[in-house]
């Protein structure tokens, strides 16, 4: 327990010291001072920056650091089994928000340095694949639904998902033109609603 807390605040403030000054700005020795810890205790615990970052941004993928992959959470579960499309769409939009939360500004901090380090940019390339794959078995799911609006194929669904719902979108809207994070949820519901659901399509109602 005491080195999974020790593991917790070294990540945590290596995160609060990327984004106020970035990667390339923040040092381990940094993070040790901020973490009240020694130099090789975050190289034991963690390991270096880049180790630091990549934890920083996969636990606020799924909101902790429990070792439960993203498909196994509640959240997702809920959205596998709900017949409504729109519903379905409605969830997505909910924990994306607080997910982008999370992690827009990591984001914005990986983004920023990816042009200058290759294991950054491999990083960024594996993060955005893995958020297309997530979004494919999301269009997946309202295609399954019969949903889609007509000429609308699986893939393109998959894009529409995958550009509304990155978190670049809520830094842009709320970090940067102060939306609240309730008006941006909101504005993502209805857009990918309107976007991706046929106007005459009718859930089935569960047996």
């Amino acid at each position: 327990a005491q080195a999974k807390a020790t593991r917790r605040a070294i990540v945590e403030a290596a995160a609060r010291l990327f984004i106020r000054s970035g990667f390339g700005g923040t040092s381990v020795d940094a993070i040790a001072e901020a973490a009240g810890v020694s130099r090789k205790t975050v190289f034991t615990s963690v390991g270096g920056k880049f180790d630091a970052l990549k934890l920083a941004i996969d636990w606020a993928i799924v909101g902790d650091d429990e070792p439960v992959p993203l498909l196994e959470r509640p959240d997702i579960k809920a959205m596998q089994t709900e017949p409504d499309a729109r519903r379905i769409l409605t969830y997505f939009a909910a924990t994306a928000a607080e997910r982008n939360a999370r992690l827009a500004d990591l984001t914005a901090v990986l983004e920023s340095a990816s042009g200058l380090d290759a294991d950054l940019r491999d990083l960024s390339v594996a993060l955005a694949e893995q958020r297309l794959t997530g979004m494919r078995s999301l269009a997946a799911l309202l295609d399954a639904r019969g949903a889609l609006r007509d000429g609308l194929s699986r893939d393109e669904a998959a894009d529409v998902l995958w550009l509304l719902g990155h978190p670049g979108g809520f830094h842009r809207l709320v970090r940067e033109r102060a939306w609240t994070p309730e008006r941006h949820r909101e504005w993502l519901t209805e857009t990918l609603i309107a976007a991706l659901i046929a106007p005459s399509y009718r859930p089935k109602r569960r047996r």
